[in-house]
């Protein structure tokens, strides 16, 4: 296994949008493999393979304290949605950055897991959030995008200060 880079907003190959998976074989198990030791390793709760600049449709999720719950969803579709609520978010590709963003309160999804099997997953809570905001990624959109042009403006130049601290 291997830890992969983690894209930094505002690159622009955050923005391109994720193709659907059409074969899933070692290949593609070895990237998840990958994702998951990447994620955990950051630390986060989720990661899409774009933010790996990998532009396919795979996200892995894992919300649990004991970090023993990783979910993979390939090619996921949003079936359902209820509710409305705001949640803060943060992200392995905009560090140190939190911002409140709305989303559904209670999702239903389907998706592939690593053996191409079909399943459908009900979530609410944080996996809601996490999966809303996984698949905007394989939309080619980063959270603080659903923020002001404002809020947007701050936080690239906060973004752009940080990296020149630490260079």
């Amino acid at each position: 296994m291997a830890l992969l880079p983690i894209l930094q907003y505002p690159d622009p190959r955050l923005n391109k949008v994720a193709q659907p998976v059409q074969l899933i074989n070692d290949q593609t198990r070895k990237l998840i493999r990958d994702m998951s030791e990447t994620m955990y390793a950051a630390p986060g709760v989720g990661l899409a393979a774009t933010q790996v600049d990998v532009h396919q449709q795979i996200i892995v999720i894992d919300v649990s304290e004991a970090h023993d719950d990783l979910k993979v969803l390939i090619n996921p579709v949003v079936l359902q949605t209820s509710g409305k609520e705001e949640n803060e978010e943060g992200c392995l590709s905009v560090p140190g950055i939190y911002e409140n963003v709305s989303r559904a309160e209670q999702i239903s999804v389907k998706a592939l897991d690593e053996n191409g099997k079909e399943f459908t997953l009900e979530a609410e809570g944080l996996l809601a959030v996490c999966i809303q905001h996984e698949m905007d990624h394989l939309q080619g959109k980063v959270f603080v995008e659903h923020l002001s042009h404002l809020k947007q403006t701050r936080i690239r130049a906060k973004l752009k200060k940080q990296r020149r601290e630490t260079l």
